[in-house]
């Protein structure tokens, strides 16, 4: 990966724009049969797996990027902010008739509202504690729909309209605008634009007083502090804007399968999305992106072998981990942050001594902090 991120570092801006236009041009023909009769095996339906899994890893594995790889925060209750979007859309086109492109707006408002719920009291704890918070706030989301009767409880909503087609307009047979239950396509194409708007606003982030703002937390937080970073603002708005992504992920989850149940939205899911980021390289977006697309894709590449395709993605996850923690395409500063032994994000409470590094308890950890 080197050799290619040293020539994209020099890369004039009209190659960078070619390269940009040809993997945009790669995403939209993904879908085409000649692709699929590979990708999903004999016995899958490839754009469905493509807006039903990957599509929808790839938006939320990005959101969870910005809390995990970009501010060093370990979340792992996601999965509620995706519950957020679902019901949000859920609700107000069933009960009140709002049209799609109305509860998506709502749904990215209300779930940046509940990124900010959630860590507005507990963004102060860190590390492990931090995740055990989390984690409860995804528990107590599916809990407190699957016990309340307007929602149905755990029978869930049923009824959740389709977008409104937008175009009767064709090409190469494909209505990429006209959404029903027959062709999982126009789906896709309306993740992967979400995908595109996400990517580019997290690179503009990224670059940005913020974006350098959560690497200066992410490494070392009592350091940011002392030098006068808002350290509480800046992972208020890591939450917020993650949050805000994976509603929108669940509004377009639920408006596809036109119902939803609490089933939809468990811990399995805030697992497998956390895995994508680390897999793939927290921090580097084209990463995560890689990251998303393997763990969504392999179990349903392989659903002939039963169960034990998941057996099998577990023993490649455990040895992908150990002989390379930093990810299949992790970004140089992560690469540095490992072999420095903070592991990429930040003071998790067990961090991972590098190469040549002294992990804490031990006794040259001790002397250093002792000089």
């Amino acid at each position: 990966m080197d050799p290619l991120r040293d020539w994209w570092a020099t890369a004039p801006g009209g190659a960078r724009w070619a390269v940009y236009g040809l993997l945009v041009v790669g995403a939209l023909l993904l879908p085409s049969e000649s692709i699929g009769a590979f990708m999903a095996g004999g016995g899958g339906d490839w754009a469905t797996m493509l807006s039903d899994q990957i599509g929808i890893y790839i938006l939320l594995g990005l959101g969870l990027n910005i809390v995990v790889g970009m501010a060093g925060l370990l979340d792992l209750g996601y999965v509620a902010f995706y519950a957020v979007g679902g019901y949000t859309i859920g609700i107000f086109a069933t009960k009140f008739g709002w049209h799609f492109w109305e509860t998506l707006i709502l749904a990215i408002v209300f779930s940046a509202l509940a990124g900010i719920l959630l860590g507005a009291p507990t963004l102060r704890l860190r590390g492990d504690y931090l995740a055990i918070v989390t984690l409860g706030f995804g528990e107590i989301v599916k809990k407190t729909v699957n016990n309340t009767q307007y929602v149905n409880g755990p029978r869930g909503i049923q009824g959740i309209p389709h977008p409104p087609s937008l175009s009767e307009f064709e090409i190469f047979g494909v209505q990429p605008l006209k959404y029903g239950l027959l062709d999982s396509r126009p789906y896709y194409y309306l993740l992967l634009f979400l995908i595109i708007l996400t990517i580019i606003f997290t690179k503009r982030m990224e670059r940005s007083r913020v974006g350098r703002a959560w690497a200066s937390i992410r490494e070392d937080e009592d350091a940011a502090e002392l030098m006068g970073v808002p350290t509480f603002r800046f992972k208020l708005a890591a939450f917020a804007l993650g949050a805000a992504i994976g509603g929108s992920g669940g509004v377009v989850f639920a408006a596809k399968q036109t119902s939803i149940n609490p089933e939809n939205f468990t811990f399995l899911v805030s697992a497998l999305i956390l895995a994508a980021v680390v897999l793939g390289g927290s921090g580097n977006i084209p990463g995560v992106v890689l990251g998303a697309f393997i763990i969504a894709w392999l179990p349903e590449r392989f659903r002939e072998l039963a169960d034990y395709r998941m057996l099998i993605f577990g023993l490649a996850l455990m040895v992908m981990m150990i002989f390379r923690p930093e990810g299949l395409w992790p970004s140089r500063q992560r690469k540095a942050e490992l072999a420095e032994g903070t592991g990429g994000m930040g003071s998790m409470g067990a961090e991972v001594a590098g190469p040549g590094t002294a992990g804490p308890g031990t006794a040259g950890h001790s002397a250093e902090v002792g000089k």
